[in-house]
């Protein structure tokens, strides 16, 4: 069985850096991690072995558009029907669709993610698209499918009456048989009658619930004229919903109410800040206890590479935490690993450990900006780069490995 010798490992779900003298596996389960003491600091390198990452939210159909929304509006950019991503994903062929896929699937391996929670546009057959790329990839990619195009008009979004019309029951059934779940761009894209009908299907098929969420105030603006509620409380009560992204412009009241929910969130910076978006309020969400995924939205905005999510994220926090002192490393580091679990279960562990799923990824701290670190966790953070990246495996399948590297 293949292994490595004399490394560190981030062990467990708290990411706690040990000395590692052996580091097994076979087929797609962790065989052997026998520890050594904890070790926090290097004097002269070695190789670090993390938990394979997962981005908590993406857009992946997008990615063919890069840097597209460059001098766009939110609604200019992003929003249907009109929106310059809708209209520009409308020309693409599935054929000339997918290598933009795969390829940028192919980047989020070399940089050390095994799976990702999209939201995927396109209905059905945008689904679809993406399967392919994924298993053509090896990377994972939990879809969370939108309707093609609105159901409602404006006049019956604005009345919140109005049921799903049979043609779109008969998408959403066709979209749950491909996908792993539901996501639309906002609470006010479907009326409550809706959201509930919806609800329901996906609790029959087993499915995951997802939504955008304060973004911008319009969100919740929009919402109470419509329905006298904010769009993060319907999002909790009328859909259900288990992942919540973005939380940009919430409140004290309503981080408090999604850490009462026990839902979880996905935050993505990086995104806003390009979007000219208030920040997500980080260490607030931290204080509160929300369960924190870490997302690089879409693929038009940024690379989908989370080691430049990491570095930014924690060094936001620290500024809203307004001291050199917290949070510790590893708890945004857990954002992009083993807080995965609370949202997914099943085998998505987020860690390592001895009879867990092989899911890792190979860091050289041999480099010279790495060599030396005085705080292993942090350095992940802060200084690696996709160059130090040597191989990222999932289930034990070699998702990526750099070619001069050997064990």
């Amino acid at each position: 069985m293949p292994d490595l010798r004399d490394c560190i490992l981030l062990h467990g779900p708290d990411l706690v850096p040990h000395r590692c003298r052996r580091f097994a596996w076979e087929h797609d389960t962790i065989t052997a991690v026998d520890l050594g003491e904890p070790c926090a600091q290097l004097d002269s390198g070695g190789l670090v072995v993390i938990p394979g990452l997962y981005n908590g939210h993406t857009h992946m159909g997008d990615s063919a558009l890069p840097d597209g929304a460059t001098g766009l509006t939110l609604e200019e950019g992003f929003f249907r029907p009109n929106g310059y991503k809708y209209r520009e994903l409308a020309k693409l062929t599935p054929d000339a669709h997918l290598p933009h896929l795969v390829g940028h699937l192919r980047y989020m391996a070399r940089t050390g993610t095994i799976g990702h929670l999209d939201f995927r546009e396109q209905g059905a057959q945008g689904a679809r698209l993406l399967r392919q790329a994924s298993e053509i990839t090896g990377v994972e990619s939990i879809i969370l499918n939108q309707f093609d195009s609105p159901p409602f008009t404006t006049a019956e979004l604005d009345t919140n009456t109005a049921s799903l019309p049979a043609s779109a029951r008969e998408e959403l059934a066709a979209m749950l048989a491909i996908a792993d779940g539901f996501s639309e761009s906002t609470m006010n894209d479907l009326t409550d009658p809706a959201w509930r009908e919806i609800l329901a299907a996906t609790s029959a098929a087993g499915k995951l619930r997802a939504i955008h969420c304060l973004e911008s105030a319009g969100y919740r603006d929009r919402s109470l004229a419509i329905t006298g509620r904010g769009d993060l409380i319907r999002a909790i009560e009328v859909y259900d919903a288990h992942l919540i992204v973005h939380l940009t412009v919430a409140t004290a009241d309503e981080i408090a109410l999604l850490a009462r929910s026990g839902k979880t969130a996905a935050i993505n910076p990086r995104a806003n800040a390009s979007l000219g978006l208030p920040i997500p309020p980080v260490a607030a969400l931290l204080r509160a206890g929300a369960n924190l995924l870490l997302g690089t939205d879409n693929g038009m905005l940024n690379a989908p590479s989370l080691l430049a999510e990491l570095d930014f994220t924690y060094k936001l926090a620290k500024s809203q935490y307004g001291d050199a002192v917290t949070p510790d490393p590893a708890a945004i580091l857990k954002m992009a690993t083993a807080n995965i679990r609370q949202l997914l279960g099943g085998d998505h562990y987020g860690c390592l450990e001895r009879g867990l799923p092989a899911d890792f990824v190979v860091l050289d701290f041999n480099q010279p900006h790495l060599r030396a670190s005085r705080h292993v966790t942090a350095s992940v953070l802060t200084r690696v780069t996709p160059a130090d990246v040597l191989a990222t495996y999932r289930r034990g399948r070699e998702l990526w490995r750099e070619q001069s590297w050997t064990f």
